[in-house]
């Protein structure tokens, strides 16, 4: 890591696996990565926010689902580092990577409820994956956060 930046904060930040009834998850395409990295909802917390409130919020900005229902916390904090070459670009340049709590949530709603053509449009397009597709798709600086989270979500599903 670059010696200016290791000493910025962490961004707090929220993540929500979304299950579908036949347990796929929701991964959808990054508009601002030209490369082919899927990734789940994720996004940061506000001042005062709590984690849960921050979850739900995320959720509904970036793919406007509303209808889902808590299966659980996935339990502790997962970190990553941003990449050199992110690192004082994206979140304007405070944080040198993330502390997200994650959450596991059932959508309850039909696919056609899902929109990601949002005010503030973050994805190309989306679609179900098999949990364990998800650590194929995930651009390298987050990989070890997905497989952590495919290993608890695993264990809560089967």
């Amino acid at each position: 890591m670059k010696e200016k930046f290791k000493n910025l904060p962490l961004r707090s930040g929220v993540g929500i696996v979304v299950l579908n009834k036949n347990n796929k998850v929701f991964v959808a395409k990054r508009i601002d990565n030209p490369k082919s990295f899927w990734q789940m909802p994720q996004g940061g917390v506000d001042l005062g926010e709590k984690f849960i409130d921050a979850a739900y919020r995320e959720l509904e900005e970036e793919t406007s689902i509303k209808n889902v229902e808590l299966i659980k916390e996935l339990e502790g904090f997962i970190t990553y580092n941003l990449p050199d070459h992110l690192l004082g670009i994206i979140w304007k340049g405070k944080f040198k990577g993330q502390k997200q709590k994650w959450f596991l949530m059932r959508y309850l709603g039909k696919d056609n409820e899902i929109n990601i053509k949002t005010k503030k449009p973050e994805f190309l397009e989306w679609k179900w994956v098999d949990l364990e597709l998800i650590t194929e798709l995930v651009v390298d600086f987050k990989l070890h956060v997905y497989k952590e989270v495919q290993e608890k979500v695993r264990k809560i599903i089967n």
